[in-house]
């Protein structure tokens, strides 16, 4: 199978959540995702959600990797996976978020918008990735304000994977 990947690094500054995302759109049109699909808005929203958790929770640069998969066999489309790998040896922590807070809600959404994700140590740090299938439907995720923890699942340093 041929991967096509491309990578960013991005310091740990949350104004590179922006340049993150502009960087993401267009290597997402490039690889033949119209911007205006949902795919591709689920794509932008995994990756802010992993951007802004590595720069905001460790204060350390980071590495987005997008990698686009092949289809396998005629009549598919392919898995896109996005990566961000930081020098944090910190596991990444579900939180759960309570009312009007305006945080705590990123791996939750995650969660429900990815068909599989994970985290792994690597060298001093770790890497979170997520997996989109492009044929798969997209999930839409309506979140409950004010119910902690209402139909999360917390993750093992393994993988988290959700059938469409």
């Amino acid at each position: 199978m041929q991967v096509l990947q491309v990578q960013l690094e991005v310091g740990p500054d949350p104004a590179e959540v922006g340049r993150a995302r502009r960087w993401a759109r267009s290597r997402l049109v490039g690889s033949g995702i119209r911007d205006d699909e949902p795919l591709a808005e689920t794509l932008i929203l995994l990756i802010s959600e992993l951007v802004t958790n590595a720069v905001v929770h460790t204060g350390c640069p980071a590495v987005l990797r997008m990698l686009f998969g092949a289809a396998e066999t005629a009549g598919t489309a392919g898995t896109v996976r996005v990566e961000v790998a930081d020098t944090s040896c910190r596991p990444p922590q579900q939180r759960h978020a309570a009312g009007e807070d305006t945080g705590g809600r990123g791996l939750e959404l995650v969660d429900g918008l990815a068909d599989r994700w994970g985290w792994q140590p690597e060298g001093a740090g770790k890497r979170i990735w997520c997996e989109v299938d492009r044929g798969a439907p997209v999930v839409q995720v309506q979140m409950q304000v004010g119910t902690p923890g209402a139909g999360v699942h917390e993750p093992s340093p393994a993988v988290v994977t959700h059938p469409a």
